[in-house]
């Protein structure tokens, strides 16, 4: 055994204990095998490749160093020329003549050894290819003779053409110039080395014919080197005087030859300059550094740039008086179009917008508009594209492209879908189109014209539209629409800065009571959230930041104060809006400041509101009572503003049914795209079936197959979509939040072009009373089916696939006839309309023979040639609310760089975002038993005092009449209303004449309780139609009972069709209302497209407006409709110890009713 121990072999290094732990490097480099790479490169003549052409840097020097050269032999001959005697035949040269010389034999030597070794190093196989080269014949012309003349002496004596090298030295500076864009990564223009080379050609040329014509002169007249090249310039320039001129044929034959040179290289560098030029001018060249260094300029990235949206971008973006300058660079990958190109060439936008061609994905694009130095950049969606997903991932890959090359630039980005904008949260703004329009146009339909008052408050304007109008309801709605949100600092505030320490809601009826301003929200100092009407239990502190409504900040306010002269004279107290031709007036833009300290109603006489009875008999009604600086909790009711006219809710609720006490609050569980703000809504306690939430179709849960079978007890709200994408999600959230009454709450039925996918109906089941049906608006059928004739509001959205078209302005052609169908077809439906231009607004009411509607058309001209940015805002469909743009809401996104704010509170106004503490906006009817409080200002008060609610604005229905010419032109039509008797047309006459002839200021009442006034007006009527015209003849009234029959055979058959339709579909026709039963109180509610009107009498309109912070001695009128923003009825107190006492008790209270809250409150 121990010889077989012995004879173990020891082991091996590797595997000791010892070389485990330290390693044997020994070992390990034995078996390794160093690779050399790119061993080619070592040779002699790679390195000298390297070093003499491919480095960029060393390539630079040496050919900076070949330019030298040359310069330097040109330089050398002129000295020789100038040092030379030509009648010295024989003789001593000089010593300044022998050292040219032998530094021209020096030079000759290094430009040959050069141009052999470049020659050697860019030899690829061809060597005839290479001696054949003009600049190689040029080196070896200019450099070999003076390397003879070394060993060859009488050489010395013989001409060398050395003033060729100018060319060689053109060559070497344009591959200088390349070299030196590579070397420093910088990229001058084309134009720039066009024009250089262009130079330079014409250098040489004069160059080359001053030095040949004077060395060939010499054996003639013996011109100067001066005189040669005086010749040369007068002769290039087409001028020739004819005092210099050769005289021998040799110097005569190279002028010929230079001329035919010039007359072929010139117009070739010529035409290559045109081009660059013509090209320069469709990509826009460069934004210079030096005025990015030295000026502020914004950048604006879109995919197609069309006329539209620069003229909305560039006068929204002007109208700010310290953005006047700043410079707009516009980079767009497509070529300008013509009309942009015709806009951009006045002179008003020719100084300060640059157009660029080119991609934001390209970091050379991005430094030809110094992205880096721009104070903002926006990026647009094209939301003309088919598909606006691929639309959005370009958004987002610019956004990306943008911030990767420029970190420290605010980003201003607008996304199509909302499915997308959490790949953009990073930028400094985000608009989400889609958001945003489903949300205003649901609230269109529990707000009416939502829509416009956001419009209108999101556009700068200084209310000078419609200000030289003959109609008083547009200068009203023109000088109201100058309204706008600013911001100040409550300690800098004259508005503000007296209610330090008081509550908000006593801080902001003050305020509109004093000044004419609406105080909306707030934000503490310590808290970034922005806090619209926090209510009375919110005390303002120096710090806070306010945010008002007014015509114009206040820095920019002139503050006239006269009431305490007049009290010392004993004047008459009068206000502001009593006498406005009084107001100095300083600027357009100047505030109208109001002389309001003591209320129009003194407190005495407040107490003591009279309320007009029927039997005429006054009766004493409470005064209003005032706003508190510090309000008791306990004193606001969260319900309606009296409490004699507050509902009782356990009264309803057998009325109701079990399915809407079954309702719950909370918050979706499932939602459709990320980035969704979270909303307290009413919910189902459990979730619906997919089966259940189609409309049309039963299932085994309910066997309901048309919206009349389900008795709702609400109108519907219907939504034409072509597809259910994930901005519909908040069109239903607005709708069921949790501050919208239980019983109010209107069923909602989708009718979708394609059926939705289960991703969204699994966000939508939780809903209540939110349906879907598969059809389109153009079907009747489908319209019928879905429950058309049971809905109070249809809401159009504008279809994706429509939105592009061969004709632009065509891509809303079918939107708009259809709706134009169903308005005949149901004439009490509300509808309201998404159109893709603004501009196609005017053929939703479209009527060749209505004067009234030209004379609009005619003032949308006028405004426009004026300048406004709101040349569309009287026309009626706008004015009412019932037509709206996307395309509007631009400027949302554009006022944002100087209003950080604007898109914050636009969310909260719509409902996207529910800040806790913050309210919310809604709707309140003005009642014929509310007119006793009579103007603006006293609601304002009534409001504030009694549920701490911040009125913003009005939204007035009247009656227009034409002017006595346009009614002479329809007197037929009244000698037939006066000769058939219809109670309807009468009333409705009645009821229009009434509005317009009484007092404003007057309580307006049924015309049913005044007979006599009916009858006057009727004769009033009959004289007027009568007035200065001849008895009808025979004829005349034939053919007008014809006409007649024809309209009520027209309105019948359209009657017929629905009606054998809903028959044939097994639907009862009771619902259906015929056109020709709409009775007068139809007809004034009806606010359809923007106008109300009666097909049997054409010289009556209807029209509606909003009004938006009206002035505090506003009348109101019947069926006004008052936009209000609530305070969150779940807020948490917020006031001092001793107040938070008052508010333990009836907080409970509050939370409860709160919920219950009516959206349209009877005052």
């Amino acid at each position: 055994m121990a010889e077989v121990d012995s004879e173990v072999p020891p082991l091996p290094p590797r595997y000791r204990f010892r070389d485990l732990l330290l390693g044997d490097q020994s070992f390990q480099n034995d078996d390794r095998v160093q690779v050399e790479f790119y061993v080619n490169e070592n040779t002699f003549k790679e390195r000298l490749k390297l070093f003499f052409i491919k480095n960029q840097r060393s390539s630079l020097r040496i050919r900076l160093f070949n330019f030298s050269l040359k310069l330097l032999t040109c330089a050398l001959y002129v000295l020789r020329v100038a040092l030379d005697d030509p009648e010295q035949v024989t003789g001593v040269p000089g010593n300044m003549f022998l050292l040219s010389a032998l530094l021209q034999v020096t030079v000759a030597l290094i430009s040959f050894l050069e141009a052999m070794l470049l020659t050697y190093l860019s030899y690829k196989g061809n060597i005839w290819e290479q001696m054949f080269q003009i600049s190689f014949i040029l080196e070896m012309i200019n450099t070999v003779p003076f390397i003879i003349t070394i060993f060859w002496p009488p050489l010395r004596n013989i001409f060398i053409p050395v003033f060729l090298n100018c060319w060689l030295a053109k060559c070497a500076l344009e591959n200088m110039i390349n070299d030196l864009h590579r070397a420093i990564q910088r990229t001058h223009s084309a134009m720039f080395n066009q024009v250089l080379i262009l130079i330079c050609t014409l250098l040489c040329l004069v160059f080359t014919g001053a030095c040949g014509i004077q060395h060939l002169e010499r054996a003639g007249k013996n011109l100067t080197l001066f005189n040669s090249l005086y010749f040369c310039i007068v002769t290039f320039s087409t001028v020739g005087y004819g005092d210099v001129t050769p005289h021998i044929w040799p110097s005569q034959l190279l002028v010929v030859i230079l001329i035919c040179v010039a007359l072929v290289v010139l117009p070739l560098q010529f035409e290559e300059l045109a081009y660059l030029w013509m090209e320069r001018q469709k990509s826009g060249g460069n934004y210079s550094r030096h005025r990015a260094q030295t000026e502020k300029h914004a950048v604006l990235c879109v995919s197609s740039l069309k006329i539209d949206l620069l003229m909305d971008f560039l006068n929204e973006f002007y109208a700010h008086p310290r953005l006047q300058d700043y410079y707009v660079v516009i980079l767009c990958p497509t070529e300008m179009d013509i009309q942009v190109r015709r806009i951009l060439q006045i002179p008003l936008w020719s100084q300060r917008v640059i157009y660029l061609q080119g991609s934001a994905l390209k970091d050379t694009d991005l430094m030809r508009a110094k992205m880096d130095d721009a104070e903002a950049c926006f990026i647009l969606s094209s939301r003309n594209e088919v598909d606006r997903t691929a639309a959005d991932h370009q958004t987002i890959l610019r956004a990306w492209a943008v911030k990767d090359f420029a970190p420290n630039c605010p980003l201003y980005v607008q996304i199509l879908k909302p499915e997308n904008k959490f790949h953009v949260k990073f930028a400094d703004h985000v608009v989400c189109e889609e958001e945003f329009k489903y949300a205003m146009l649901a609230l269109n339909c529990v707000c009416p014209a939502t829509s416009t008052l956001v419009t209108l408050l999101v556009h700068t304007s200084r209310g000078q539209e419609g200000q030289l109008s003959p109609e008083q309801w547009q200068r009203t709605y023109g000088r109201c629409s100058g309204n706008e949100v600013y911001h100040i600092r409550l300690c800098d505030s004259k508005f503000f800065g007296e209610y330090d320490g008081k509550s908000f809601t006593y801080a902001s009826f003050h305020a509109h009571k004093k000044y004419g301003v609406c105080l909306i929200g707030v934000k503490r100092e310590d808290n970034k959230s922005i806090l619209l009407n926090p209510g009375p239990r919110h005390i303002m502190a120096a710090p806070d930041t306010c945010y008002y409504i007014n015509i114009t900040k206040e820095e920019n306010s002139a503050f006239i104060f006269k009431q305490e002269e007049k009290d010392k004279k004993g004047l008459p107290v009068t206000g502001l809006y009593d006498a406005p031709s009084r107001l100095p007036v300083h600027s357009i833009i100047a505030s109208m400041a109001m002389d309001l300290q003591n209320p129009a109603d003194p407190p005495e006489d407040c107490s003591k509101l009279t309320l007009p009875t029927e039997n005429g008999a006054g009766s004493r009604r409470p005064s209003i009572a005032p706003v508190l600086e510090i309000a008791d909790s306990s004193s606001i009711l969260p319900c309606d503003l009296l409490s004699d006219q507050s509902e009782d809710e356990t009264n309803h609720s057998d009325e109701e049914g079990s399915s809407v006490s079954d309702f719950v609050k909370g918050y979706p569980p499932n939602s459709p795209y990320i980035g969704s703000s979270p909303t307290l809504c009413h919910l189902l306690p459990q979730k619906a079936s997919f089966c259940c939430l189609r409309l049309d179709k039963g299932c085994r849960h309910n066997s309901f197959e048309d919206a009349k079978a389900y008795c709702f007890k609400n109108k519907l709200i219907l939504v034409s979509a072509e597809t259910a994408g994930n901005g519909l999600y908040n069109f239903i959230v607005p709708l069921r939040a949790y501050y919208r009454p239980r019983k109010e709450l209107n069923p909602i039925v989708l009718l979708l072009d394609y059926p939705p996918d289960n991703h969204f109906l699994e966000a939508i089941c939780c809903f209540p009373m939110v349906y879907f049906m598969a059809g389109t608006i153009d079907n009747l059928d489908n319209l019928l089916q879905c429950g058309i004739i049971y809905a109070d509001n249809l809401v159009v959205v504008d279809k994706e696939s429509t939105m592009s078209a061969e004709e632009d302005y065509m891509a809303d052609a079918k939107t708009i006839v259809n709706v134009q169908t169903m308005f005949r077809l149901f004439p009490s439906l509300s509808i309201i309309t998404e159109l893709t231009h603004p501009s196609n607004m005017r053929f939703m009411q479209f009527r060749a023979k209505d004067c009234y509607s030209l004379a609009l058309s005619k003032l949308e001209k006028i405004e426009r040639d004026k300048g406004s940015n709101l040349a569309f805002m009287f026309r009626l469909p706008f004015a009412a609310g019932r037509v709206f743009s996307i395309s509007m809401l631009d400027t949302l996104l554009y006022q944002s760089f100087v209003k950080d704010y604007m898109i914050p509170i636009a969310r909260l106004l719509l409902g996207l975002d529910t800040t806790p503490g913050s309210g919310y906006l809604c709707a309140m009817k003005v009642t014929e038993e509310d007119l006793w409080i009579r103007t603006y200002g006293r609601l304002f008060q009534k409001l504030c005092s009694s549920s701490a609610e911040i009125p913003i604005g009005i939204y007035r229905t009247e009656s227009h009449m034409f002017s006595s010419s346009e009614v002479r032109q329809g007197r037929d039509i009244s000698i037939n209303v006066e000769n058939t008797g219809g109670d309807d047309q009468r009333n409705n006459r009645c009821e229009s004449w009434k509005e317009k002839t009484a007092h404003r200021n007057s309580t307006t009442s049924d015309q049913s309780e005044h007979p006599l006034l009916r009858k006057k007006s009727l004769q009033w009527a009959r004289r007027l139609s009568r007035k200065n015209t001849k008895p009808p003849s025979r004829t005349e009234r034939i053919s007008q009972q014809r006409l007649n029959l024809y309209r009520r055979s027209e309105r019948q058959e359209l009657s017929e069709l629905v009606k054998n339709r809903m028959k044939h579909l097994g639907l009862p026709t009771v619902g259906y209302e015929d056109v020709a039963n709409l009775t007068a109180s139809d007809v004034m509610n009806r606010v359809n497209l923007g106008y109300l009107q009666d097909e049997m009498n054409d010289h009556q309109n209807t029209l509606s407006y909003v009004l938006i912070n009206p002035p505090p001695d506003t009348m109101l009128e019947l069926n006004d409709i008052v936009y209000i923003i609530r305070s969150d009825p779940l807020a948490g107190p917020d006031v001092p110890e001793d107040v938070a006492q008052g508010q333990s008790s009836g907080g409970q209270t509050r939370q409860d009713f709160g919920a219950e809250t009516r959206d349209e409150t009877h005052l």
